[in-house]
């Protein structure tokens, strides 16, 4: 049943240690290039996502509850303090580098868009592990060109992908009664904005606190039901 999951947190690690190969060969202007071509190649992605939505009305609350929540549990301060701990535990170690940056950066990336959710809900419903497989080819690429600039952070994000799709792919079978089009769509229109977000803060543009906003990316299960 993990099978997509455990296929995608392995290509991340691939094409993290291409990445890291590849950063000692590649110049910082070059490098600083590539990145902000690819956070274009999300900002993309992000934008065609969110157009699944059938409803702004879901979409709005879901956004606007799910960062209030975000917002009290202090998941953004949480995962950076999280990537913070690894980085000083690494650094012990004459691991240097923006370790944390590369964590918080590639584990929201990975984890928060419209594949992630519809694919990992697939494989535990169908076992249909397509979806999972295609995510698993542009993160390998993306790891590989985030982790030549920002490290070795960008692998230890496998481990939150294997943990977030895992446990959804184990619950879709809990989900399926509420599992609609229509809530699947809200999902992946919320998925979809985070990533527009995300992207936005990679470009330079934007300091926005992603993490906190994730549980809007489920809300819609309970807000279809009334709105």
């Amino acid at each position: 049943m993990l099978t997509g999951t455990l296929v995608n947190a392995l290509g991340i690690l691939g094409g993290s240690a291409v990445g890291l190969l590849l950063g000692k060969l590649i110049p910082a202007r070059l490098a600083d290039a590539v990145t902000k071509g690819v956070a274009l190649c999300v900002f993309y992605i992000g934008v065609s996502g969110m157009l699944a939505s059938e409803d702004t009305l879901v979409l709005i609350v879901s956004m606007v509850l799910g960062t209030v929540a975000g917002e009290l549990l202090k998941l953004d301060d949480r995962l950076t303090a999280l990537g913070d701990g690894v980085e000083k535990r690494f650094a012990a170690h004459g691991v240097r580098g923006r370790v944390s940056e590369g964590f918080v950066t590639a584990s929201l990336l990975f984890c928060v868009g419209a594949m992630a959710i519809v694919g990992s809900l697939e494989s535990g419903l169908s076992g249909d592990h397509a979806t999972l497989y295609a995510k698993s080819v542009l993160d390998t690429v993306s790891a590989a060109v985030y982790a030549s600039t920002m490290g070795f952070g960008v692998a230890l994000s496998a481990i939150p992908v294997l943990l977030y799709q895992g446990a959804i792919t184990l619950g879709s079978s809990l989900l399926a009664p509420v599992l609609t089009d229509a809530v699947i769509a809200e999902m992946k229109a919320a998925g979809s904005l985070l990533i527009l977000a995300l992207s936005l803060n990679m470009l330079g543009l934007t300091k926005i606190k992603v993490m906190n906003a994730v549980p809007a990316v489920f809300l819609p299960m309970l807000l279809c039901r009334f709105l």
